[in-house]
């Protein structure tokens, strides 16, 4: 009886140390989430994605996957973005509105097709939603496919010089000079921030921090110039002027004298850091400085007659060249939602008439950046119309005194994120703005120009590696001279087309949901007679999850777990793998054969597994959420050779094998 009780008491203490154990991972992982909430009710986006993925692994619940997804998608990291709305929705009591979301970034990630299926599915869980609307969903989907097949014939250059890992936007030419928004670090003054947020917002409890601006983690926005003729980075500095604020400036136009900028400008009421009881919106007001004739230096800003930022925000102006009409955009009352094109003619006495609403151009969504030719034809961007995905670009022609029809500029001018900022130099070439991948950073500076006539022409087929049969609707990216890329969609026939430049080297990928990216090495048109056809075929595996895939040629040193560099090669392909397919979550299992003891094999095998990941995660950058390490020592024997059978060398290697398997994508 006394051993019985003694074992119910030891048990009890077991039970008892588990319990606390338990309890004390529920309270680290409940205060982790806490504190993701804090940074993401404050709209520190980038620190919530941080503390939710520690959250999650914690405890995988609804709440923080969604909120995860969310993150990730305002921080416009649309690869992750989709990621965590796939786990998302697969969670039983998932909101329709998470479906909804999963369609808009499977657009920003260029899969239009995929988020057709969305959209469709979307309205089988919530058909009171607007039939206007889900037309306009389904028929950008169907535009942007067609705008992807048939390209506007024009090249789109990353201005790498004025480009940052930060963001980067707004460029116009000011005398000699291009002028642009960015938020990256400046040593010489410490204020500066981040773009494409019509707010910003901030904890009234701790006050606004006047280095970082939340949303992003980066710096505040400000103006920089490179001169004419700069080619380096160095050369790049800041604008000359002394806005008065610590927080963001930005979006400047110029009169075509160079005598009068406006600009866009953020600053904080001293009645607002009063009231400290909850988060603040701070509007955004557009400011004006003339050139004095005596010095060349800009006079002290003065504010636009409508601003009223205790209401409404007035941001992205743009001055005629003649300084007689300013166009912006505000969500002041009145509007048709969102954000609105308006703007002022300038009266005798120089002051500004009251504006007008561009109602021909604006929709219940929004509209930004606007800018005139000399035509008067306006470009803008709005994410209220059929596009691409988030802001496209577009254009309306003068019709007295307002404007026509509103037409999308078109692939590549537009992409599947934000394009924005578009504006003529010379008629043909300019600037526009975008955070479309492949870029430098956030969003970045791109120039535009017409192609010269095309002397190649590449043409191919996406085909599926295993049964040979073409792809319909993958993405085929080419990459151009100097990184800039173009996309087009296979066919039914799984067929794609590109026109060539002579002397260029190039690289092609393929992709499409569900398989793995076929990445094509560097071909080139160099020596090849005029108007040759070059042919180029693209082959994707089609993925199985749960499926063991063997990595050849992955040996250990006896009774050792180190990487070898024969070994390191291999996992370098992997590696290879896992950047190419920035969705794809795997296991890397490592086995043994049966000689030894089992139970040291096991430990033998995990010790490998873990060896060969920790290589992966350091050598590769890689996030450590996306491979997992496994050892089976010798329970997943291939062949007939366990405990005891007389087996060959070559045999018992069959089963020292490592293998990855692709657990989710």
């Amino acid at each position: 009886m006394d051993k019985v009780k003694a074992m119910k008491q030891q048990l009890i203490a077991i039970i008892t140390i588990i319990t606390l154990a338990l309890l004390s991972h529920n309270v680290k992982a409940q205060y982790v989430l806490k504190q993701a909430d804090e940074q993401y009710n404050l709209y520190n986006y980038t620190k919530a994605a941080e503390l939710y993925e520690k959250a999650y692994k914690k405890d995988q619940t609804l709440y923080t996957a969604e909120h995860l997804a969310n993150s990730y998608r305002l921080t416009r990291n649309y690869l992750e973005a989709e990621k965590w709305y796939v786990t998302t929705i697969a969670f039983p009591k998932s909101k329709p509105d998470n479906l909804l979301k999963y369609a808009e970034v499977l657009k920003n990630n260029l899969k239009y097709a995929d988020a057709k299926t969305q959209y469709t599915k979307y309205y089988t869980i919530s058909p009171a939603v607007d039939q206007k609307q889900l037309k306009l969903w389904i028929a950008s989907c169907d535009s942007a496919m067609k705008w992807i097949k048939n390209p506007v014939w024009v090249n789109i250059k990353n201005e790498q010089v004025l480009n940052t890992v930060e963001s980067d936007w707004g460029a116009v030419k000011y005398n000699d000079a291009v002028v642009f928004t960015s938020d990256r670090e400046n040593k010489a003054e410490a204020e500066a921030a981040k773009k494409n947020r019509p707010f910003i917002k901030f904890d009234g409890l701790s006050g606004i921090d006047k280095r970082i601006y939340g949303w992003t983690g980066n710096k505040y926005l400000n103006l920089y110039q490179q001169q004419n003729g700069a080619t380096t980075a160095d050369a790049i500095k800041p604008f000359p002027f002394i806005a008065g604020t610590d927080y963001h400036i930005g979006a400047a136009s110029f009169t075509a004298d160079g005598a009068e900028m406006y600009f866009t400008l953020t600053r904080l009421p001293n009645s607002k850091i009063k009231d400290t009881a909850r988060i603040k919106t701070i509007k955004l007001d557009v400011y004006s400085s003339k050139r004095s004739s005596a010095n060349g230096a800009w006079e002290k800003p003065v504010p636009f007659a409508f601003n009223k930022e205790d209401v409404y925000s007035v941001g992205d102006p743009f001055i005629t060249p003649d300084g007689k009409a300013l166009y912006f955009a505000s969500d002041m009352p009145g509007g048709l939602g969102g954000t609105d094109i308006y703007y002022c003619e300038r009266m005798a006495d120089g002051n500004w008439a009251w504006p007008v609403n561009v109602v021909t151009v604006n929709t219940p969504a929004n509209e930004r950046t606007p800018f005139l030719d000399t035509d008067g034809t306006i470009y803008f961007s709005t994410d209220g119309d059929k596009g691409m995905g988030g802001l496209d670009i577009f254009k309306a022609a003068k019709q007295g005194r307002s404007f026509g029809p509103k037409k999308n500029l078109g692939f590549p001018i537009n992409s599947a994120q934000d394009d924005f900022a578009y504006v003529l130099i010379d008629g043909t070439k300019g600037y526009l703005s975008s955070n479309r991948m492949g870029g430098t950073g956030s969003d970045d500076i791109y120039s535009f120009a017409p192609i010269p006539v095309a002397t190649y022409h590449l043409e191919g087929i996406v085909f599926d590696k295993n049964t040979r049969k073409p792809i319909a609707n993958s993405i085929v990216t080419l990459t151009r001279p100097k990184g800039v890329l173009a996309k087009v969609q296979t066919n039914e026939a799984g067929e794609f087309n590109f026109m060539l430049n002579e002397n260029s080297d190039y690289q092609l990928k393929g992709e499409k949901t569900g398989y793995l990216t076929d990445n094509l090495k560097t071909f080139s048109t160099v020596s090849l007679a005029p108007s040759e056809t070059i042919k180029r075929n693209l082959y994707l595996e089609k993925i199985e999850l749960q499926k063991a895939i063997r990595i050849d040629n992955i040996y250990y040193d006896l009774d050792k777990y180190d990487i070898r560099p024969d070994a390191a090669k291999e996992l370098d392909k992997l590696i290879k793998i896992l950047k190419d397919n920035p969705t794809i979550v795997i296991e890397l299992g490592s086995h043994t054969d049966s000689r030894a003891d089992d139970d040291y094999n096991m430990v033998l095998s995990r010790k490998r597994a873990n060896a060969a990941v920790d290589y992966i995660l350091t050598e590769g950058s890689i996030d450590e959420d996306r491979i997992i390490a496994r050892g089976y020592g010798e329970t997943r024997l291939v062949n007939r050779c366990a405990n005891g059978i007389n087996c060959s060398e070559a045999a018992h290697q069959l089963n020292r094998r490592t293998e990855f398997t692709i657990v989710k994508y």
